[in-house]
């Protein structure tokens, strides 16, 4: 990666870091780690340059089937290190693991904005602000509702975990592969449709109970 996106990244941490004394504390964690999905953006594409150039510049192949494993685990290293060590409350897990996915995308799609500017549209950053929004914040929610539930059950949590990453991997490769091919609408319907029923399904499963 080039200057623009240390640039992009001081200019977004900043401005969210000056927030953080203000805000209240269930709100400043919701920022905190979003910041940590910014930082993990700009460590993933330092670390998905060097794949991309040892597999011969096959860009279908690296964002078929390496970054999406790399972006989900580096995605979910804070979420499980939040949910071991400080709190494994679902709605607190939720939150804080869509910020990482968003804050993820923002740096992304700033970077490739900025690079492509020339080009870009309105239909571009919708495109991008659905498509790679979602999907990135999706993919780590996954993480953090499912591991909500098998944190304190030990059978389950090696294995559970497992699954739950490869879920993400699977879902973000099937995202990334349907983009780049003659289904490329079907991979931008694919994250809004799913958005909904995790969205419910979140909803209903944090409402209080009456």
């Amino acid at each position: 990666m080039d200057n623009l996106s240390y640039i992009v990244l001081i200019c977004m941490t900043i401005s969210l870091g000056l927030m953080l004394p203000l805000m209240e504390k269930k709100t400043r964690g919701v920022v905190i780690f979003m910041m940590i999905g910014i930082f993990s953006c700009l460590f993933i594409s330092e670390l998905n340059s060097i794949l991309l150039k040892a597999f011969n510049n096959d860009m279908f192949y690296v964002t078929t089937t390496i970054t999406p494993v790399t972006e989900e685990l580096i995605k979910a290293l804070p979420i499980l290190y939040f949910a071991a060590v400080v709190s494994d409350d679902r709605r607190t897990l939720i939150s804080n693991a869509f910020a990482v996915g968003v804050g993820f995308a923002l740096l992304e799609n700033m970077v490739i904005l900025m690079q492509n500017i020339s080009s870009v549209t309105i239909f571009w950053a919708l495109v991008r602000g659905f498509g790679s929004g979602l999907v990135h914040g999706i993919c780590t929610v996954m993480v953090g509702y499912g591991i909500s539930y098998i944190r304190k059950r030990r059978k389950l949590f090696l294995c559970g975990t497992f699954a739950l990453l490869s879920t993400a991997i699977i879902y973000h490769a099937t995202y990334n592969l349907l983009v780049q091919s003659s289904f490329q609408y079907a991979g931008i319907l694919l994250p809004i449709a799913t958005y909904v029923p995790v969205l419910l399904l979140t909803r209903s499963k944090l409402a209080p109970k009456a």
